[in-house]
């Protein structure tokens, strides 16, 4: 079965809450997308979005994944449910020639937190 490339930016990342979803799989490298990229806050997890004035792109990871582990990612990021869609999205150098996909936050961002291209989870209160 042929892996997919998953640049993954929150909850997934290594630490994260929701890392253990990654377990088995290949970590291939820390990278960034390209510029017109940020994350905001809509909940206790960020959402990717496109953002045109953006000059810094998003900070992450990108992990090689099975077919049934990136089955387990959409259903975990609400692909069915209209949250988030799994699409293509280029890299920066070193890691622009990757092809690798990530999952966009689809709802009104209206009023929501823009927190910059870089999001940490907040240790346990």
């Amino acid at each position: 079965m042929k892996s997919s490339l998953v640049f993954v930016y929150g909850t997934l990342k290594r630490g994260g809450s929701n890392h253990r979803f990654l377990s088995g799989q290949q970590f291939v490298a820390a990278a960034r997308t390209v510029p017109g990229y940020t994350l905001c806050q809509p909940a206790d997890y960020p959402g990717l979005i496109e953002e045109a004035g953006d000059t810094e792109g998003v900070v992450g990871e990108v992990w090689s994944v099975s077919p049934i582990c990136l089955a387990k990612l959409d259903q975990l990021e609400g692909t069915h449910m209209g949250l988030y869609r799994r699409i293509p999205i280029a890299l920066a150098d070193p890691h622009a020639e990757l092809n690798v996909e990530t999952y966009l936050y689809l709802r009104s961002v209206s009023g929501v937190p823009r927190i910059g291209s870089n999001w940490t989870e907040p240790g346990p209160a």
